[in-house]
């Protein structure tokens, strides 16, 4: 059983510059816990911060965080998960034929670990998904390793239908998928990029 569960007050909130160490951490944890399985998708050691610091510039790189760190300042607190979501469809992977700015994309979709198997990659997808919905977006898009048919199968699970795979001598990704974008109440963290569209 997971020490941490949802009933922890977890908040999702636009990364800021400072929050760059912290991704890091958790998209190089991420990584290695890949690599133990075989899965090569991203880089062993993660990625450097000339991928993750433009994600930031951008505004499209989301954290979620356990609102509880706060009571413990003096310990390093990676965030618990991120997400990107933005229209940037990869030339490589989506054609005109898939009318490329008809969806949202996500992109670097990462749980900690001590916090996986309670259902938060799942709540991030939906309220991907939701977020495309606002936008009057039809789809939720992303790509995914073509060699992890355990990865793959969990899109499927929730709901992703697959498009096709993309084989690329030089991507370790290539497996398209997509859903619909879809209206769907969030209650396993509390949104704060919702308040920052009320307010824009």
């Amino acid at each position: 059983m997971h020490a941490n569960t949802l009933l922890r007050p977890l908040t999702l909130r636009r990364a800021e510059p400072d929050d760059l160490a912290g991704v890091l951490t958790l998209l190089s944890d991420t990584a290695e816990w890949l690599y133990s399985r075989g899965v090569r998708q991203w880089p062993r050691d993660g990625f450097g911060p000339e991928r993750i610091e433009p994600l930031i510039e951008e505004r499209v790189l989301y954290l979620l965080e356990d609102e509880l760190r706060y009571f413990s300042p003096g310990e390093p607190a990676p965030p618990v998960a991120t997400i990107a979501l933005d229209r940037h469809a990869d030339a490589e992977f989506w054609t005109l034929d898939d009318a490329p700015h008809a969806a949202l994309y996500v992109h670097k979709l990462a749980v900690g670990r001590s916090w996986s198997g309670v259902g938060l990659g799942d709540a991030l997808l939906d309220w991907a998904g939701r977020t495309a919905y606002d936008a009057g977006l039809p789809w939720l898009r992303l790509d995914c390793a073509k060699g992890n048919p355990r990865l793959q199968g969990y899109y499927r699970s929730r709901g992703f239908r697959h498009l096709r795979t993309v084989d690329l001598p030089h991507r370790a990704s290539g497996a398209l998928f997509q859903r619909p974008a879809r209206d769907v109440a969030i209650t396993e963290f509390r949104d704060l990029t919702f308040a920052e569209l009320i307010s824009a």
